[in-house]
C-alpha cells in the first residue's frame, strides 16, 4: 500500500494472529488511504470479534475510523467478561466444536450446534436471524458482516475451550436443564413414559428420569453420570457464582 503510514501495536493476547515480527512493539503499516481501520486491522490476521477497543493517539475511535499519515494505533483485546447486546445470550457452534456444544448444554446453556458443515453464509445467516453468538476457530467465518455477534475458541481441548466461554461471556449456569443431542428443555418423567427407551438392567435399577420436551430423549443416572458431575462440579466451583 502507498498511502498513509500509521503505527500499529496488538494486545499481547492477540499475538497469535499476527505474524511474530508484529507480536511486541509497534509496528509500521502501509495504508491506502481510504480503507477503515476496522479492514487494515483484519488485513493484519486480527478478527474484529477478539478486538475490545482502538486506540488512535491516546483516544478511542470506532472501526470505521480512517488512518492518517503518523497516526499511533493500539488494538486492545476485548474485555472479560463480554457483554453481548440483547438477551438471552444465546450460541451457535459450527461443526468442529461438538464437545464443547454438550458441555455447554450439560451446564444449562442455550448452544444451538450444526452437526453438518452447512458453511460460513448459512451459519453467518442463523446467528443473525436467532441472534446467537458464534463460537468457531474458523477466521474467515468470523469476519462475515452479518454475524450478530462472534468469537474465537481460542483452545483445540474441549477442558479449556469451555474455560475461555464462560470466562469471557458469563452466561447463567442451570446444570441438567437441556438435552445434550439436541439443545431442547428436560423434564421430569416417570419410568413409564420413557419404558421405550430403557433395557432391562435399566428398568431394574434406576427410578429417577428426565425426558427431552424436543426430540424426547430419556435421561437418568447412569454410567457416564460421575464423569458428567465432574465437569459440572468445576464449572460451578468457578463460574458458578456469577
Amino acid at each position: 500500500m502507498n498511502g498513509p503510514e500509521i503505527d500499529v501495536e496488538f494486545a499481547p493476547e492477540l499475538g497469535m494472529f499476527v505474524p511474530h515480527a508484529r507480536r511486541t512493539g509497534a509496528t509500521a503499516v502501509g495504508t491506502d488511504g481510504s480503507s477503515t481501520l476496522g479492514h487494515v486491522v483484519e488485513s493484519m490476521g486480527v478478527p474484529l470479534t477478539e478486538v475490545g477497543a482502538l486506540v488512535v493517539d491516546g483516544r478511542p475511535v470506532s472501526f470505521s475510523h480512517i488512518p492518517a499519515a503518523g497516526e499511533s494505533v493500539r488494538v486492545r483485546a476485548v474485555e472479560r467478561p463480554q457483554r453481548v447486546p440483547g438477551a438471552p445470550l444465546r450460541f451457535l457452534l459450527d461443526v468442529h466444536l461438538g464437545t464443547l456444544a454438550r458441555r455447554l448444554r450439560l451446564l444449562g446453556v442455550d448452544a444451538a450446534y450444526e452437526s453438518t458443515d452447512i458453511g460460513d453464509p448459512a451459519l453467518a445467516a442463523r446467528s443473525a436471524a436467532e441472534r446467537r453468538v458464534m463460537l468457531s476457530r474458523d477466521r474467515g467465518l468470523l469476519r462475515r458482516r452479518e454475524l450478530w455477534a462472534g468469537a474465537y475458541v481460542y483452545s483445540t481441548r474441549p477442558d479449556d475451550q469451555l474455560r475461555d466461554v464462560l470466562g469471557r461471556f458469563a452466561p447463567e449456569l442451570r446444570p441438567w436443564t437441556r438435552c445434550t443431542a439436541c439443545n431442547g428443555l428436560l423434564a421430569e418423567a416417570t419410568k413409564e413414559q420413557v419404558a421405550d427407551q430403557l433395557e432391562g438392567g435399566t428398568q431394574r435399577s434406576y427410578d429417577v428420569f428426565a425426558q427431552c420436551g424436543e426430540c424426547g430423549r430419556a435421561y437418568w443416572k447412569g454410567a457416564h453420570h460421575d464423569r458428567l458431575e465432574a465437569i459440572v462440579v468445576r464449572a460451578l466451583a468457578e463460574f458458578g457464582s456469577r
